[in-house]
């Protein structure tokens, strides 16, 4: 999910890069030599020219900020402001609920054979309606969450709604938004989107 995140800020700005795979859900943990670059054991982390960094935030801040390409900031405080919401709305609200609370329980669970925890996805499924309303109702009219361009606030949802939207449930919810119908539309036919997909 972040790592996606990531490659999308990279392939947007037109960037080549090396992706190196981590397991880091493997026996015994992610192996020595990755802590580290990441004490606490997670992904993505990112190196360019000696400079080594963790934690998606500033990875695709850095990212957008240290090479050239289309800005994936505004320059507009205000819309940056808002384009950094959105991104902490992404972190706090919409990956626990629409990957881990629905996808994962409508989805994943399911796939590899283990029960759906109804009550988790009720849940979830609640928050994520206010989640969405929330998002539909910070976009307002325009073809991306943050004005007339994709920013971070895109690369950042994007791969969040891709998992949701798995789930039927998660179909018709967005349906309630026409809005975020269209921004889906526009994002998951972007080149991008579909180089990193999820194998």
């Amino acid at each position: 999910m972040y790592v996606r995140i990531i490659r999308l800020c990279l392939m947007e700005k037109g960037i080549d890069h090396e992706l190196v795979p981590i397991d880091i859900f493997a026996p015994g943990g992610p192996p020595a030599g990755y802590l580290e670059r990441h004490p606490f054991g997670r992904i993505p982390a990112f190196a360019h020219e000696g400079f080594a960094l963790y934690e998606t935030g500033a990875i695709a801040r850095y990212i957008d900020e240290a090479f050239d390409g289309p800005a994936l900031q505004p320059s507009d405080a205000k819309l940056r402001a808002r384009c950094n919401q959105l991104i902490s709305i992404a972190d706090n609200y919409a990956y626990p609920e629409l990957v881990w609370g629905v996808y994962v329980e409508r989805v994943s669970k399911p796939g590899r054979g283990v029960p759906t925890d109804t009550d988790r996805l009720a849940a979830a499924l609640a928050k994520s309606r206010k989640c969405l309303a929330a998002i539909s109702g910070l976009m307002g009219d325009g073809p991306w969450l943050v004005g007339e361009q994709p920013t971070l606030a895109d690369l950042y949802m994007a791969p969040m709604f891709d998992y949701f939207l798995m789930a039927p449930e998660g179909a018709e919810i967005i349906r309630q938004h026409a809005n975020l119908g269209g921004w889906w539309a526009r994002m998951a036919s972007r080149p991008s989107m579909e180089a990193t997909k999820p194998l």
